[in-house]
């Protein structure tokens, strides 16, 4: 079953951004047909694809948030000029969500941009968030995504194949997207989760290809009304500021992990501020707990809540004295809130 949903780019009306869902792989020969691909991946992927990332001249990233610098950018250009790439060049990203973002990063910047890019999303949060929508960004002194531009790729593959092989808490932390999702903008989707397990939701193949499905349709419909997020688009963030925080704070989390945590601090906040009752509240935090995903930064992280609210405080949706910060009106609504930080921070102590 293939599944495929065009998201608009800004100056392109006749060229969206296709992201294929199911077995897309196969396409992957067509799109590149008269291109001249170099492959960015990293070595877990290049063992478990090797077939697949030989047949091109690839470059190597590292694993983990750390790689996902721009030192690793300048890495990666002195390897494409090794390999004698060019503005005619096209970059693959063959990965999860760091590669692809720095796939991204890299073919918007390298001779002020190559010929195109496109990604084969290897992870499931790469298929239902990073690998969608066009941001692209590296970390600078762990602040997330500090640096970056908005471009979006020319394809994105989700082969549902490729999942077969992911470990179990990288699968547990893409769910955590897929629950965002729902809880912005589709409350049938954040029902799938409800009386489900992590191992019965995920062994349901009609279950997880919605999951992409709707998480990718919601991505798409929001980026086309608001594609460098002026507005809308920032309803995507939700959960994000502390997941960020806890990222940079702990050191310990996957993004996906530590969404989860953003997610139910996210719902206590909106308790506080009326927008979500307290059993709405209490659905969030048992489907992130039933996915097998922290609900909050437990005393053993040994993470003062000042060092989280720090972080927070610095996130990038800041501006001067203020943040965007997004709520939840009721399962399936969220709204952007303008809060002082003092505010913010009160409202934090209270829900961490």
């Amino acid at each position: 079953m293939i599944q495929e949903i065009f998201v608009p780019r800004s100056g392109r009306p006749d060229a969206p951004s296709r992201v294929v869902i199911g077995e897309a792989l196969p396409l992957l020969g067509e799109l590149l047909d008269g291109r001249r691909p170099v492959v960015i991946t990293d070595p877990n992927v290049k063992a478990a694809c090797p077939e697949l990332v030989g047949r091109y001249p690839h470059v190597l990233v590292g694993l983990g948030e750390g790689c996902k610098s721009l030192a690793t950018v300048e890495s990666v250009c002195r390897e494409l000029l090794r390999l004698g790439a060019d503005r005619g060049s096209y970059l693959v990203g063959i990965g999860g969500g760091i590669v692809t973002d720095l796939t991204g990063f890299v073919a918007s910047t390298y001779m002020r941009g190559v010929g195109g890019f496109g990604f084969v999303a290897t992870s499931l949060l790469a298929q239902v968030d990073a690998s969608v929508g066009g941001k692209n960004g590296v970390n600078v002194d762990g602040y997330k995504n500090i640096v970056g531009v908005f471009n979006q790729p020319d394809f994105v593959l989700c082969d549902r194949g490729m999942l077969g092989t992911l470990p179990e808490r990288e699968l547990r932390a893409g769910l955590a997207e897929v629950i965002k999702c729902g809880l912005i903008g589709n409350r049938s989707l954040f029902g799938l989760f409800e009386e489900e397990t992590f191992g019965s939701f995920t062994a349901d193949a009609a279950k997880m290809h919605r999951a992409v499905a709707d998480s990718v349709g919601l991505k798409a419909r929001i980026v086309a009304a608001d594609e460098r997020e002026q507005g809308e688009r920032k309803l995507l963030n939700l959960g994000h500021t502390m997941a960020h925080a806890v990222e940079k704070c702990t050191g310990r989390y996957l993004h996906g992990e530590a969404v989860g945590i953003g997610l139910c601090v996210a719902a206590r906040v909106s308790q506080q501020l009326g927008t979500l009752t307290a059993a709405e509240a209490a659905r969030v935090s048992a489907v992130v707990e039933a996915m097998g995903l922290p609900s909050a930064v437990g005393p053993e992280s040994g993470i003062e809540p000042e060092q989280l609210l720090a972080a927070a405080a610095s996130d990038k949706k800041r501006t001067a004295e203020t943040i965007d910060y997004v709520v939840m009106e009721g399962i399936g609504r969220a709204v952007c809130r303008r809060l002082s930080l003092t505010e913010l921070g009160e409202l934090l102590r209270r829900s961490l």
